[in-house]
């Protein structure tokens, strides 16, 4: 018993170490990856001489707020444009996650007999689209979408790939629940809302992440469709705002004399942009992200 029970202690020795070793590897890589986001906000609360001169530390060399008071030197525009983000973030993410997960609960069941014409379907338009032009006289000819926020959602609320991503994983569920649910007398919709919903958490939770980067960094849509301030949402603001003040940057402003006296803070409120932007959305992040890796991979290398 003493000569095997020594091998077992020496390998379960070595793991352990082997296990130290990696935590400490990936610590390290965290705090890494931890530097840029730091570097941004120390530099959007940099001076903005200080930081042509010195440039970009991790502790300010001269502290600033003139940046943000840049930003928010107009406090309604910026709280309308986060409240059109958020709104847009939180109606299109519900609003697609239920389509999507309809549409990819009837994709998965096998016993659905337009299953494969409408999976062509689906992948059809992951290949080809209507064309910008086409798209755009759609949307303000015939729709009436311009300045409106439902122009902002629609486009957005069915992703293929995220079907696909969804459908794959309500494959691996077990059929045998689905059966023993309906022989119990359960309709297809209190199936698909009381069983199949609660079992998929990690997938939709993924995708519900996908969907509100993609809302929450939208500034496409609104520079097609999207005319009136009042519902410009934060990232078309702040695109507004860094070309502002590319042109009063330019030659040709201070050639004609738009800048005597006045100092913008060009590269700091780049900075101070990213930080406004991404503040929000990091929460959400943090919040979902233990749902993320196994959502990926059951939702992705598993398949039918």
């Amino acid at each position: 018993m003493a000569v095997r029970t020594k091998p077992r202690s020496h390998y379960r020795l070595n793991q352990s170490i082997f296990q130290v070793i990696v935590n400490a590897v990936m610590m390290v890589l965290s705090l890494l990856f931890l530097v840029p986001m730091i570097l941004v906000i120390s530099s959007s609360l940099t001076d903005e001489k200080a930081l042509s001169i010195n440039g970009y530390n991790l502790i300010p060399s001269k502290f600033s707020l003139a940046a943000y008071q840049y930003i928010i030197a107009d406090p309604y525009r910026i709280l309308s444009a986060y409240t059109v983000t958020i709104t847009v973030t939180v109606i299109g993410t519900i609003l697609g996650l239920l389509l999507m997960s309809l549409l990819a609960y009837a994709l998965s069941r096998r016993d659905f007999e337009w299953r494969k014409p409408i999976s062509f379907i689906v992948f059809f338009t992951m290949l080809f689209n209507g064309g910008l032009v086409p798209t755009y006289y759609m949307v303000t000819q015939v729709y009436h979408l311009k300045n409106t926020l439902p122009v902002l959602i629609l486009p957005y609320l069915v992703v293929p790939w995220y079907i696909f991503i969804i459908r794959t994983f309500f494959a691996t569920l077990p059929h045998e629940l689905i059966e023993a649910a309906r022989i119990d007398g359960a309709g297809e919709w209190r199936i698909f809302f009381q069983l199949v919903l609660p079992l998929s958490t990690p997938v939709l939770a993924t995708v519900g992440l996908f969907c509100v980067l993609m809302y929450w960094n939208d500034w496409w849509l609104p520079l097609l469709y999207i005319s009136d301030p009042k519902l410009f949402p934060l990232q078309y603001l702040l695109y507004s705002i860094m070309n502002n003040v590319l042109f009063l940057t330019s030659s040709a402003a201070q050639t004609s004399g738009l800048l005597v006296g006045v100092v913008i803070p060009a590269q700091t409120l780049r900075m101070a942009m990213v930080v406004v932007a991404m503040g929000p959305i990091a929460v959400v992040f943090l919040a979902l992200q233990r749902y993320f890796v196994r959502g990926m991979l059951i939702g992705s290398i598993k398949g039918e």
